[in-house]
């Protein structure tokens, strides 16, 4: 605009304020996963951990309004309001708020849970849901956000509300009548129940002496094993010394043993299915010795991310809580390709084994798998600890494996005459070695025989009858105690984990050579709970009522009228319970000797970890003793002792004579109350990788292995 001079003023500049976008709220669990998720979503969005459930039932009260409807009482969790205050400041702020916890009840409940604390709609389409950590699939499942699912929020709810119901109401009466710190529940106690029943099945359990005879037989300079079949082409038990006797007197040991019978056949071994959460804990129990509680911490590690250097934090891993045993188009083809470029088409499966859903099993994810078969366990040594490599090279070796064909084994069974006795040997060879090219755990062990065919006359140069005897069922381990409840419908791979702790920390059994053991407190608390409430320790009622858990998941049930009909008879056994238990005192036994130090009476007391002789003037007088355990065997060098456990300074347990100084015997391995049938040496029971031993430490003796 010109002046009045004729000169022109520059317009003054607006002012321009700078619009900050906003971002869109993202909301997991785990700090880590929030970590590698955010670096997917870029700067457009803010991810925050809830740090697990921030609501619950109160600890103070049962919080299960039984009057009404079952209404649940929820409260935030204590610790938690400093988390819930700054989600609640972030969401707020933000345009928009996804709630992306785990692809599973609980994660349903969680998101649930949020939506209401942040007061959100818990129909907006906000629920984000992925199987696996990886760039591809989280980008995808924010391409399709959902509501949330009020039929996998109801399912868990019922869950809760029945633990619950059971929880706090057995629990005081077993508080009252035994002592404090004890607790009941649904899946716990079955499992607590299987270990004791077991239990008394070793202590009843008698002995069957049985037989065996292993020859040694020659063709031409070919030697070869084979066993007594039986009498006159049918197979015969030996049960004593005298049918051992008796067969031994038929055989003309200067003439030779006819070939009577050659079968020869094509085996094919099929490759194993993929993971399921319950397969993993016991394959990396059985395998590599972890505990079921490290398998789901580490797999947990697994699938929320690893820095892998360039590519950054990955998903290694898919969601490690699964029923199923379903593969996802896309890995087949990938698992494919690897496998033809890698070992070549001879060993891809043209359509992979397919594995049936067990009944009542949850299909909602896949197995656990590798997130992509290309990072090999090879690949990623670097970047991995020693046992996020040795369960991340399980799994794997597993899924590639699953992919591939079956291995192809050339059998061969002969059946050896003289004299109407018979003997048999088996023989294999692997002709195509297929998926355990993969699979060490599957590994197959030549067993050649030679060339014979029927009429062949072979020669008999070695013939040794072996003494054996019937083993009891073995104690559980943690794998087959949880393939047990798995097999009986009891639990889900949500609970298989926590109950095995939850049993263990309440002091009602013990690992003992990574078998579990019932205490006496186990066995009372069983004991009591068998004779008041049935129905906890009935297997087929709590399998029908995980079926039922399912029913509500699918919308086939409603949550309320399920618990409802669950609760009514359970109060009324709870009432009657009331009376009729009685009060169980464990009274401290006398230990049978006074205290060096003060002269009273010293007693037997029990503590956390096993029972320990104590001065009766506790706390006036604190002297304690570790109780020496007995096993029930004469010390076979003095012959007057008794074999005791002891502890080496390193807490290694050994077996030495009560008598020591007098007699110093020590043995690393058991002695048992057998002798060699050999030699007449005292006989040992050894660990084995594949369990427990009965063997001559003498010589070559050994029976067969307990597993």
């Amino acid at each position: 605009m010109p002046t009045k001079d004729g000169s022109t003023k520059a317009k003054p500049k607006k002012k321009t304020t700078r619009r900050t976008p906003k971002k869109s709220l993202v909301i997991v669990e785990s700090p880590s996963k929030a970590k590698t998720i955010e670096k997917y979503l870029g700067n457009r969005y803010k991810v925050m951990a809830s740090l697990g459930h921030i609501r619950d039932l109160p600890k103070s009260k049962m919080g299960i309004d039984v009057e009404n409807n079952y209404e649940p009482h929820y409260i935030s969790i204590r610790g938690k309001g400093d988390v819930i205050k700054e989600l609640r400041k972030e969401a707020k702020k933000a345009d928009h708020v996804y709630l992306a916890a785990d692809p599973d009840r609980e994660g349903e409940a969680i998101a649930w849970h949020l939506s209401y604390l942040l007061g959100l709609d818990p129909k907006d389409k906000n629920r984000v849901v992925f199987n696996e950590i990886t760039k591809d699939a989280v980008k995808n499942a924010f391409k399709t956000p959902r509501a949330i699912d009020m039929n996998l929020v109801d399912a868990q709810q019922a869950r809760r509300a029945l633990d619950r119901l059971v929880g706090y109401s057995i629990s005081p009466l077993l508080w009252s009548k035994i002592k404090k710190g004890l607790s009941a529940g649904r899946v716990q106690s079955i499992a607590l129940n299987l270990i004791i029943k077991r239990e008394k099945e070793i202590r009843n359990f008698k002995p069957e002496e049985y037989w065996t005879i292993d020859a040694e037989f020659k063709k031409g300079r070919s030697k070869f094993e084979g066993s007594f079949y039986g009498i006159d082409g049918k197979k015969t038990a030996l049960q004593n010394n005298d049918a051992v006797k008796s067969v031994m007197e038929r055989i003309d040991t200067k003439k030779p043993f006819t070939v009577a019978n050659v079968e020869k056949k094509e085996r094919k071994r099929q490759p194993p299915l993929p993971f399921t959460t319950s397969t993993m804990q016991q394959v990396a129990n059985n395998n590599l010795k972890f505990r079921t509680q490290k398998t789901m911490m580490v797999a947990q590690q697994l699938y929320e991310g690893i820095n892998i250097g360039r590519s950054g934090t990955v998903g290694l891993i898919t969601y490690m809580r699964t029923d199923s045993t379903r593969i996802s188009e896309v890995a087949k083809h990938e698992a494919s390709e690897f496998i033809h470029s890698e070992y070549g088409e001879n060993y891809a499966a043209i359509k992979p084994r397919q594995g049936k859903l067990a009944e009542g099993a949850q299909d909602a994810h896949e197995a656990i798998r590798p997130s992509s078969v290309l990072r090999t366990p090879k690949s990623l040594e670097k970047y991995l600890d020693k046992d996020q490599m040795k369960l991340y090279s399980l799994i794997w070796s597993r899924f590639v494996a699953s992919q591939m064909t079956p291995a192809v084994i050339d059998t061969m069974r002969v059946d050896l005459e003289q004299n109407g006795v018979s003997y048999r040997s088996t023989g294999s060879k692997l002709k195509f070695d297929g998926f355990t090219k993969v699979y060490a755990d599957s590994k197959h062990k030549d067993n050649m025989l030679p060339d014979l065919e029927n009429g062949d006359e072979v020669i008999m140069s070695k013939n040794q009858p072996n003494q054996h005897f019937t083993l009891p069922p073995a104690r559980f381990t943690e794998a087959a105690l949880i393939k047990t409840l798995e097999e009986n419908g009891v639990g889900r791979p949500s609970t298989y984990a926590p109950t095995l702790n939850t049993i263990q920390k309440r002091y009602y059994v013990k690992l003992a050579a990574r078998k579990f053991e019932p205490t006496e407190l186990g066995e009372i608390v069983d004991n009591m709970i068998g004779k008041c409430f049935p129905d906890i320790l009935n297997v087929k009622f709590t399998a029908k009522l995980e079926d039922q858990l399912d029913e509500i998941e699918e919308g086939e049930q409603e949550w309320v009228k399920v618990v409802d009909e669950f609760y009514k008879p359970f109060s009324t056994e709870v009432k009657t319970a009331e009376e009729k238990m009685a009060k169980v005192k464990i009274k401290d036994e006398s230990a049978g000797f006074d205290c060096e130090i003060c002269g009273a009476p010293m007693v037997i007391k029990m503590g956390r970890f096993g029972k320990f002789y104590a001065c009766s003037r506790f706390p006036d007088c604190r002297n304690t003793k570790a109780i020496v355990k007995q096993i029930g065997v004469k010390c076979p060098q003095c012959k007057r002792g008794e074999i005791i456990e002891r502890k080496s300074k390193k807490n290694r347990l050994f077996y030495g004579c009560n008598r020591y100084p007098e007699c110093d015997f020590i043995s690393w391995d058991k002695p048992i109350a057998r002798d060699c049938p050999k030699c007449g040496h005292f006989l040992i029971e050894k660990k084995t990788k594949q369990g427990m031993q009965v063997k001559c430490p003498n010589n070559d003796y050994e029976e067969a292995i307990q597993k």
